[in-house]
């Protein structure tokens, strides 16, 4: 798993994972798709999280089979990532997972249009398909050759109205002036409800990728709803930036969800116990923040006026001392 694969895929760290089903806190009733699971890091981090979080979960007969025979589908067209993933959602106690070979963006999507909740993913980056060999559907929403865009497409197709998705973009997603890009931000905000840009710093990848990064929150409403969209500035992430990735605190305070509670210095470190406590205010606190903050809200009319720019320094102001 050393070396990135041919079609772009990497490991996500598990605490950019965790973070991310922190922020969509997985009910005992949603079902969750990852359409390219790799090792099935996602899916087994949601199930951890539901066991610890609803522990009566597999105590209820229902929620029990739907756990184990319903719950969790992840796609990959690597077969020995799909034994990796099979195997480990199996090590974590889950029964019937669905792991199966799929390849995501070829096949056409009609049997799986809106049967998800949640969707939790790392899609590859930087992979460029030709248009014979993409699902049709996809290329109607978004036509492009472009596979983080497509993915972005599918996750659409795929997610129930009301389902949401936590996705890992590269930052070219939030700023490229292709029609196609602009096109899919536009239908993120106007069509759907863009929730949040989480930005991540560069060596988040390492040393797979130096490339950067951020997460995108969404839910599918078919109907807009965009009314603010949170930013977050993540410029620590408990590790070292550079190939090493060395911890930079004790193991008690890694992570979004540390045993130890950070001091402010300790914040400086590793942000994203701060990115979740942040996240929970969004529709509070964090809506009267200045935009020279780690954290901000910028009005949906001004993401409208910056032609649906969502990078994250478009709207940050730097104080000049």
């Amino acid at each position: 798993i050393a070396s990135a694969g041919q079609n772009g895929q990497f490991r996500t760290p598990r605490h950019i994972i965790r973070l991310m089903v922190e922020m969509t806190a997985p009910q005992p009733t949603d079902v969750i798709c990852d359409p390219a699971c790799g090792t099935g890091g996602f899916l087994v981090t949601a199930g951890e999280y539901l066991r610890e979080q609803h522990p009566n979960l597999l105590l209820d007969a229902a929620l029990r089979e739907h756990f184990h025979q319903r719950m969790f589908h992840g796609f990959d067209f690597d077969n020995t990532m799909l034994r990796i993933g099979s195997m480990n959602m199996l090590l974590h106690g889950v029964e019937n997972p669905d792991i199966r070979y799929r390849d995501s963006l070829a096949q056409d999507h009609a049997a799986d249009e809106e049967a998800y909740t949640l969707v939790l993913a790392n899609p590859p980056f930087a992979g460029s398909l030709d248009y014979e060999n993409t699902a049709k559907d996809l290329l109607s929403i978004v036509k492009t050759k472009k596979t983080e865009l497509l993915f972005l497409a599918l996750f659409l197709r795929l997610l129930k109205p009301g389902g949401r998705a936590a996705v890992i973009v590269p930052d070219g997603v939030l700023f490229g002036s292709s029609k196609a890009h602009k096109e899919l931000r536009r239908l993120l905000v106007e069509e759907q409800k863009l929730d949040a840009v989480v930005s991540l710093p560069g060596g988040v990848f390492k040393p797979y990728a130096g490339v950067s990064t951020a997460i995108l929150f969404f839910t599918k409403t078919n109907s807009g709803g965009t009314d603010r969209v949170w930013f977050y500035d993540v410029d620590a992430d408990g590790w070292s930036l550079d190939d090493k990735r060395t911890p930079l605190l004790p193991e008690d305070k890694l992570g979004p969800a540390p045993r130890t509670a950070l001091s402010e210095d300790e914040h400086a470190k590793n942000n994203l116990p701060d990115v979740l406590a942040r996240w929970w205010q969004r529709d509070g606190a964090e809506r009267e923040r200045a935009r020279t903050a780690q954290s901000f809200c910028v009005p949906k009319a001004d993401i409208v006026a910056q032609g649906y720019d969502l990078s994250l320094n478009r709207y940050k102001e730097v104080v000049h001392e």
